[in-house]
């Protein structure tokens, strides 16, 4: 980590200091979240309905719907992570 002085710095200066370390962070963290093995990892229906922030029989009905995709083995369903990704929509304002 690099120092900063602040003697001698002005409030704009050290407004745009932050500003570029919350960007820089901000991007780390952009493609922290797209990175695709980290996307590609498969959830338990547990973990997809807290990942969504819904409850169980949401994510049943949006899966009968076909508005989310299932895989199972045996009877046990998974849903990958980029997938519930993509079915996000953005609203209008």
């Amino acid at each position: 980590m690099e120092n900063i002085f602040l003697q001698g710095t002005t409030t704009d200066k050290l407004v745009d200091l932050i500003s570029q370390d919350v960007k820089r962070q901000l991007e780390a963290f952009k493609k922290e979240l797209t990175n695709e093995q980290a996307n590609d990892e498969l959830l338990t229906r547990e973990e997809a309905c807290q990942f969504l922030k819904i409850n169980s029989s949401t994510l049943w009905a949006w899966t009968n719907k076909g508005k989310v995709k299932a895989y199972g083995i045996a009877n046990r369903r998974y849903y990958k992570r980029s997938e519930l990704m993509e079915c996000l929509t953005v609203l209008k304002k």
